[in-house]
Parts: C-alpha cells; sequence; structure tokens
C-alpha cells in the first residue's frame, strides 16, 4: 500500500460522513430523489419490481464530475 491509498480512504470517509449527514438532516427535502421520471417501478399484486435508472444516472454523473475534480487537485 502506498500514501495516496490512505488519503483516497481518507476522502471516501469525509464525503460518507458528509452524506450522512445531508441525509440525516435534510431526509424531508430529499424525497424527490428515487421517484424521478424514468425510475421503473412495477407494482403486481404480490410482487414490487424498482429500478432507479433515471436516479442512478444522475448519480453516476455527478460521482464522476466529482471524482474528475478530487483527482486534478490530489
Amino acid at each position: 500500500m502506498n500514501p495516496q491509498t490512505g488519503k483516497y480512504i481518507i476522502l471516501a470517509g469525509i464525503a460518507l460522513v458528509v452524506i450522512g449527514i445531508l441525509v440525516y438532516f435534510f431526509y424531508d427535502k430529499l424525497s424527490w430523489f428515487g421517484n424521478l421520471p424514468g425510475d421503473i417501478r412495477v407494482e403486481g399484486e404480490n410482487s414490487r419490481f424498482y429500478f432507479p435508472i433515471t436516479t442512478m444516472i444522475i448519480l453516476s454523473i455527478l460521482l464522476s464530475v466529482l471524482l474528475n475534480l478530487v483527482r486534478r487537485f490530489f
């Protein structure tokens, strides 16, 4: 393991803490998240299927931008 790995682990921990704080304090304001147009939801009599494709695409784009910014500055 090299020192860069430790730096990435610390950054990931800080990011998890920040996300946890946001969810804890603003959960009522984030209720739209996961209910976007394009998220697939099928409810049957005895089963449910939920595939949040639009939400995952938005998360992927945001994380890609964030990780690219982190890589440029660290």
